[in-house]
């Protein structure tokens, strides 16, 4: 089946749930119902809080409205017909309100059940046969939090039960790989309610990963030329009046004090570039300056709606891999092409390469008020970056709306287990800041010009890159990653000087991520437990072991390796972590 044809049949599967819902919960009030990519969804205003019972109850409820073999008949209204037929349900009011004057007003019937709808759909409800409801969830009306919360119920449908048993079973995977099940049942990070929403606590092996990320990053990003710097978290309205992000930005920030009663009022940084400009505007630039790469490790703050917050997806703190680099206009291609290596190396290394695509963010000109800059600069901008792009050969798609409010932006997009999809990577060209903070240099030619600036990150916020990395590997991380790559199991106590002699020889060789299990527990038990917490290799040590100066090895990945020689097991787990195989 066409995907067209598939987004018909999931449609009027939604029709199908709402009907349903209506006759089991008459009071509800309809909002919409569309087909999405995974299936469909419909959202509910009720009382009721619906429960996987209730959602069991309105499948069966959705058989029957199969086997009644109900027609799917469309007819069209004028505005004031389409208003006195949706009368009691104010949500179609509203849209129908919202429809221009000469908008088609259609409606779908199907038995006593009619919803506003501009279709398609199939002909009979006995076509929609193979079909899951999967979850209820809250959801704000159009998503706007100032809005009511309604009840969201997803399903998904399919052609045959054969397909719909395949995807059910990928569904049971992703579930099992979900960061925010796995990273808890793995102890990476916790959230407290008494904390907040959106605020992660990264505990020690969660806080190890970050840790292990964070200084491959800078160490690589000092190599290619870029320098470390460190900014405050906070600062006056005042700097962020001249950068636009009080004016475009304000929504997001959490902003301390009130500008009506206090004399200074102040904000958490929600990005680090209107502070690494002062690195720049600390004395005069020529162009021998030039490119000049700033990067730092940066903490953010964003108030992020609490309908949007995912786990380590999407949180109000986070830390981000963030650089800024200005430069001459001639430089432009080249360092924007040197960010993209930079990123593609890190993906390359972290296997994610092949799970993300390229979106070209563009701005929206029908949205005016949500930018800064005029037409033609926009242009400008997104005419360079364009030609940058397909010099560079990159395949992208554009994104209407998508830049930031000061410029166009590479976006590198991923999608989580669940198929949601997320920025992980944004580089971006910004010839407008320059000018609002007054960022000069002198050419060649002795006229002060602004530097062009890319905005970049090199491997994201890593808060993210860890979910998505738990994800990817199921918790198993690679070896260089792991938080514990290596657990120490003596048979018994005799064999603990052993024991605490072979790990002092793998400290000596910089491998110190290891634990040592040295509880009265047998051997099976250990060995289990070590599995189950994904630690890469476990070594057993028993007589044999003490007697010929060897370890029994056990790896994740290839099972019972038998008993080898402790130089020659440093020798394979040191190769691994240093040219960080997979």
């Amino acid at each position: 089946m066409e995907m067209n044809e598939l987004q018909t049949l999931r449609h009027s599967a939604s029709h199908v749930l709402a009907q349903a819902v209506k006759r089991l919960y008459p009071d509800t009030k309809l909002a919409i119902g569309p087909a999405i990519d995974t299936g469909f969804y419909y959202d509910f205003d009720t009382e009721h809080t619906f429960t996987r019972e209730d959602l069991d109850a309105i499948e069966n409820e959705m058989k029957k409205i199969a086997k009644e073999n109900l027609k799917i008949e469309r007819f069209e209204l004028s505005r004031n017909e389409a208003l006195e037929l949706m009368k009691d349900e104010p949500y179609k009011v509203e849209l129908i309100n919202e429809l221009p004057d000469d908008a088609v007003i259609s409606f779908y019937k199907q038995g006593e059940f009619t919803d506003l709808c501009a279709g398609p759909h199939i002909n009979y409800t006995s076509k929609v046969k193979a079909y899951k409801l999967l979850s209820a969830t809250g959801a704000y009306w159009r998503g706007d939090e100032k809005n009511k919360m309604l009840q969201r119920i997803y399903g998904t449908a399919f052609t045959n039960k054969d397909e719909l048993a395949e995807y059910l079973e990928k569904l049971e995977e992703a579930k099992k790989r979900d960061h925010n099940k796995l990273g808890r049942e793995l102890e990476l990070f916790t959230t407290v309610d008494y904390i907040g929403q959106g605020l992660p606590i990264m505990l020690p092996k969660g806080a190890r990963v970050i840790q292990t990320l964070q200084r491959w990053v800078e160490d690589e990003e000092e190599k290619r030329g870029w320098q470390l710097t460190k900014t405050p978290l906070m600062a006056k309205s005042d700097l962020y009046k001249i950068s636009g992000h009080w004016d475009h930005y304000q929504d997001g920030m959490f902003v301390l004090g009130d500008e009506n009663k206090d004399k200074e009022v102040f904000a958490m940084r929600p990005m680090t570039c209107p502070f690494q400009y002062q690195t720049f505007l600390n004395r005069g630039r020529s162009y021998r300056d030039l490119p000049m790469r700033l990067n730092e490790t940066s903490t953010l703050f964003r108030n992020e709606a609490s309908g949007e917050m995912h786990g380590l997806i999407r949180v109000r703190q986070f830390t981000i891999s963030e650089g800024h680099l200005m430069c001459t206009p001639e430089q432009l291609e080249s360092e924007f092409k040197g960010c993209l290596e930079l990123t593609n190396y890190m993906l390359d290394t972290l296997g994610l390469k092949e799970d993300v695509y390229y979106r070209f963010s563009q701005w929206d000109p029908d949205n005016r008020e949500k930018y800064i800059g005029t037409e033609e600069q926009w242009n400008e901008a997104q005419s360079v970056m364009k030609t940058i792009l397909d010099d560079l050969g990159i395949e992208y798609y554009v994104g209407i709306g998508e830049a930031a409010f000061y410029g166009p932006k590479l976006d590198i997009q991923i999608k989580n287990v669940h198929g949601k999809e997320d920025t992980l990577i944004t580089i971006q060209v910004d010839q407008m800041l320059a000018e609002k903070f007054g960022m000069e240099y002198v050419d060649k030619d002795g006229t002060k010009k602004n530097p062009y600036i890319i905005h970049r990150t090199s491997i994201g916020c890593y808060e993210r890159t860890l979910a998505l990395l738990i994800e990817k590997y199921a918790g198993a991380f690679p070896t260089w990653l792991a938080p514990v790559q290596i657990k120490l199991l003596p048979i018994a106590d005799r064999h603990l000087d052993y024991v605490y002699e072979v790990k002092k020889k793998l400290e000596e060789k910089g491998i110190v991520r290891i634990e040592i299990d040295d509880r009265s527990e047998k051997l099976g038990y250990k060995l289990r437990e070590a599995q189950l917490e994904k630690v890469p290799y476990m070594l057993v040590i028993g007589d044999k072991d003490i007697e010929n100066k060897t370890v029994s090895v056990r790896s994740r990945k290839e099972g019972d390796k038998g008993a080898i020689a402790l130089d020659e097991f440093i020798t394979i787990i040191k190769d691994e972590i240093d040219t960080k195989k997979r």
